[in-house]
């Protein structure tokens, strides 16, 4: 049993896998979901942004981003909602950051593998072996 403070209202929960936030809380989540949810199956709202949603229900934009990574909200039906790349804050629909970082960020780790290779040969250069005689009697 994990004993945890609620983020959202700093109460007394207890913490499980599936849950993240106190049982308040959790009702209060799922009546905002049950909000934007209904809001983008409208015909008129399922083209909407995450800011015309946030607009449109009341609700925080950082918990509609929730719902969309944790697959609440099947992006294939609202192809115009996603959630912001972890690094440079392009909109995006799936991972966490987008095609341009995900190169940028492979390419850094490619230049981080040959520098640790190069390191590793240099250093292996200036290692020198000595062979002992070993002394006849």
């Amino acid at each position: 049993m994990n004993l945890d403070n609620c983020p959202k209202c700093g109460g007394l929960f207890v913490k499980s896998q599936f849950r993240d936030i106190c049982e308040g809380c959790y009702r209060e989540e799922e009546k905002q979901f049950e909000k934007v949810y209904h809001y983008i199956r409208k015909r008129e709202n399922r083209m909407a942004t995450i800011p015309q949603v946030v607009e449109g229900t009341g609700v925080e934009e950082d918990l509609i981003i929730k719902f969309i990574k944790s697959g609440r909200l099947q992006l294939a039906n609202f192809p115009n909602l996603g959630y912001p790349c972890g690094r440079c804050g392009t909109i995006i629909r799936e991972g966490k950051f987008c095609v341009k970082c995900m190169k940028d960020l492979n390419k850094q780790i490619e230049v981080l593998k040959q520098e640790e290779e190069r390191k590793k040969e240099s250093q292996h250069k200036r290692i020198y072996y000595t062979k002992q005689n070993e002394k006849e009697d």
